[in-house]
């Protein structure tokens, strides 16, 4: 599996994407995690099931076991209310758009490393399952999304690629490497148990901190390393270092 990771970062350098993360001062924050929706804004729902309370669950499972890891992990929504009635960045009579600005101003004013945001797919088709994350158009939310998106694929047993999420507020405004990621089609049976039962949650939280372990592996955590003046080129290169030394390990092994 690390070899992929491997041979994405020579990718990187020999063909370097039209933009990175705007973020110049690493943070100790590892993670802002982002518990979509809330609220008076139930998301998506199948019959009394409401995406907001297993986005909220999962979010919950992944802030608990990344934080007992020793990860800086902040939770931006820890019950059943809306982001937009704490507003402090916007003032337009949108209800969505306080929600959304909130998000994305508290990411800005906490300056994390990573941001995730957990949603719930739904489809017309039943059939319609697994997992899927969407991308910010640079190097790290990329290197994050496939990361993730590989370990839900093992999940649910797919073999779906990231996709960029162009349209997505988030992911075109947050100043940090963000992914959404949408955890199952609630509109799907296997789907929603996969996402309702505790010992199946425990699997798909577990799966998502596994991808961002990973990523924070490969990337290294800058800060702690000394990085914080480093610029793009020097970040991508130490990036390369750390998988071309994974992938002696591998054949080590």
């Amino acid at each position: 599996m690390m070899r992929k990771y491997v041979v994405f970062t020579v990718i990187l350098l020999l063909y370097p994407a039209h933009g990175t993360a705007s973020s110049q001062v690493i943070s100790p924050i590892h993670v802002v995690i982002d518990a979509g929706h809330g609220g008076i804004d139930g998301g998506t729902s199948h019959e009394s099931l409401y995406e907001k309370h297993i986005n909220l669950d999962i979010a919950r499972r992944v802030y608990q076991e990344l934080s007992a890891e020793g990860y800086q992990v902040i939770l931006n929504r820890t019950g059943d209310y809306a982001l937009s009635d704490e507003n402090r960045w916007s003032g337009t009579s949108s209800r969505h758009k306080r929600d959304l600005a909130q998000r994305r101003g508290l990411a800005a004013a906490l300056v994390p490393q990573t941001m995730v945001s957990f949603h719930v797919n739904w489809s017309r088709h039943p059939n319609m399952r697994g997992g899927l994350v969407l991308y910010q158009q640079n190097h790290q939310s990329f290197l994050l999304a496939d990361i993730l998106q590989h370990h839900l694929n093992e999940l649910y047993g797919k073999r779906r690629e990231p996709q960029v999420g162009k349209t997505y507020y988030l992911l075109r405004h947050s100043i940090c490497p963000t992914v959404i990621v949408e955890m199952g089609f609630i509109s799907n049976a296997q789907d929603r148990e996969q996402m309702t039962r505790p010992e199946k949650q425990a699997e798909l939280s577990k799966a998502i901190c596994s991808g961002i372990r990973e990523y924070f592996l490969l990337v290294g955590d800058m800060q702690k390393e000394g990085h914080e003046k480093a610029s793009s080129t020097q970040f991508w290169k130490d990036v390369w270092e750390k998988g071309r030394q994974l992938w002696e390990k591998i054949h080590e092994m």
